[in-house]
């Protein structure tokens, strides 16, 4: 059967209900409560862990690293599978630092949608801006949920007006909030002419959805105190007049965002955000590859690794890889061709993640993105397919801009902290440099917190205490050109050079002078700052 639309095959009904979408926001705005909300909603935790909770009540989903429990932020992305109704979600929670952008904008390659949360007090801010910035480079679709409505906000027009203009992207209220602060009592939904509720004594459920029939039903006075009631009827008809209505083509264009407004601690708005998830979401959507792309409506099963994660068992010395499934059914047990090393590995124990619990899959579906235990075979980047040679694009790698020193705290652990280290390397954590020249390790970071995360991983995941110095060093290039001409300038530079996890030769420089002798003096070769992570 065709898709009139697409003039494609229909997809199978198991890929058309999946929805696999990021979560992504500037730091405190809300982003894991939200994500412990869809989890409860969904049915996959009894009770929502909160950040700020104390004890028990801390345990959130979504941040499972020790330092994440201990600081209350998420500095790994992690992979979420539930249902909600009809529908499979795949949801990624990611790091909303910027000292970890380079995680999340990874994790966006692995999506065919992105919720973008902002604070109701703050509205636009500059991480939202660059991780939108991202969302754009790849037409992203965008929902917005506008959170902690419950608390002092911005006029609801004022936020709308901050999106469009910093974000140049249509909006269109998907629900419109009733009071805010302490007056807030909750939210007229546009979609659906409902008038939603919020109950402020259980924060886990939703007090009230009362069925109306437009804005002059009489059943909206026994609820709504009159000065709110006559703000809602205005602004609902400035809001039509101003803003266009949602179309759903616009919005899978990534050129209109639909907003909804709630408090995710108090779970409100969340159900509705859902909802408009389910509805207008997209389906799993076509994956750019070489030497052609990926439907995900293909027989074939085929799949990517966006992210490495080590250690997540601390018991377990194990390192998995989180595969975006591009197209087809996969079974436990399949062979799968690994491209870059053109070796088949059967996977045996792959499985599906809700953080860092998991359980063996012995399925999974294009938009599906399940984790497969390894020793360090598969590095973010790697294609599995049925054996067609076929590589995934557009996944990034980026250039460290900070470098400092890395030493174990006893000197006679040099050898484990060159394990650890090369670990968080082929996790994408850091950059790893081993200098021709001297002892040590020179690691290489986009954010200073990275440093810190790096040396309470190493103590807490391999009992090796370490410490972190400047380096002389401020930048790293990757070598490459013709054989005789990199020995000829590696012979001439050896304090300058160094090796990364993989071999390969990198120049360590100290000065942008560095740089513009070496491409005066070795015309032949050429310096890149990034090393792409295809082979």
């Amino acid at each position: 059967m065709l898709d009139a639309a697409s003039n494609r095959p229909a997809l199978p009904p198991e890929i058309a209900r999946r929805r696999t979408f990021a979560i992504i926001s500037h730091p405190d705005a809300g982003k894991t409560t939200l994500t412990e909300k869809f989890l409860l909603f969904g049915g996959a935790i009894q009770m929502a862990g909160q950040v700020r909770a104390k004890g028990e009540a801390r345990r959130t989903r979504s941040d499972f690293m020790q330092m994440e429990k201990d600081r209350g932020i998420s500095v790994s992305a992690s992979a979420m599978s539930f249902d909600y109704k009809q529908f499979r979600f795949n949801l990624v929670d990611t790091p909303g630092h910027s000292d970890f952008s380079e995680d999340t904008y990874r994790t966006l390659t692995a999506v065919d949608a992105a919720i973008m949360v902002i604070d109701g007090a703050k509205g636009v801010e500059s991480q939202t801006r660059k991780l939108f910035e991202v969302c754009r480079l790849r037409d992203l679709p965008i929902l917005t949920f506008c959170n902690k409505m419950d608390r002092e906000s911005r006029d609801t027009f004022e936020i709308i007006d901050e999106i469009q203009e910093n974000l140049a992207i249509d909006v269109t209220p998907a629900s419109w909030p009733i009071g805010m602060g302490r007056d807030f009592i909750g939210c007229y939904d546009i979609l659906r002419d409902r008038l939603e509720l919020m109950d402020r004594a259980d924060r886990n459920r939703v007090a009230a959805s009362i069925e109306i029939n437009g804005l002059s039903d009489p059943k909206l006075k026994e609820h709504v105190p009159p000065a709110l009631l006559d703000k809602l009827i205005e602004d609902l008809e400035m809001a039509r007049e101003l803003l266009p209505p949602l179309d759903p083509k616009a919005m899978l264009e990534g050129h209109l965002t639909p907003i909804w407004f709630g408090s995710a601690i108090n779970s409100f708005g969340v159900k509705e955000l859902m909802d408009g998830i389910a509805t207008y979401g997209p389906v799993p959507q076509i994956q750019s590859a070489e030497p052609r792309d990926i439907l995900p409506e293909e027989p074939k099963v085929s799949g990517f690794v966006f992210k490495v994660q080590a250690n997540m068992d601390p018991k377990h010395r194990d390192r998995v890889a989180f595969v975006r499934l591009a197209s087809g059914h996969f079974e436990r047990g399949m062979k799968l061709l690994h491209v870059r090393s053109k070796k088949t590995m059967t996977v045996t124990n792959p499985v599906m993640f809700l953080a860092a619990d998991r359980e063996l899959a012995e399925e999974a579906w294009a938009g599906d993105i399940i984790g497969i235990p390894n020793h360090g075979q598969l590095r973010i980047g790697d294609t599995l397919t049925e054996g067609e040679e076929l590589r995934a694009t557009g996944i990034p790698s980026f250039a460290p801009e900070l470098l400092q020193t890395c030493r174990p705290g006893d000197p006679m652990k040099a050898k484990h902290l060159e394990k650890a280290l090369m670990q968080f390397a082929e996790e994408g954590a850091a950059k790893v440099f081993k200098p021709s020249i001297g002892s040590g390790f020179i690691v290489g970071v986009v954010g200073q917190l990275q440093f810190e995360v790096l040396a309470s991983r190493i103590e807490l995941e391999y009992g090796l205490p370490v410490r972190f110095e400047p380096s002389q060093f401020t930048s790293a290039r990757w070598v490459s050109g013709d054989k005789l001409a990199v020995e000829k300038f590696v012979n001439a530079n050896k304090q300058h050079i160094a090796h990364d996890n993989d071999g390969d030769i990198v120049y360590l420089t100290r000065l942008q002078w560095d740089i513009d002798r070496v491409v005066r003096d070795y015309p032949d070769l050429k310096l890149s700052a990034t090393k792409e992570m295809m082979v």
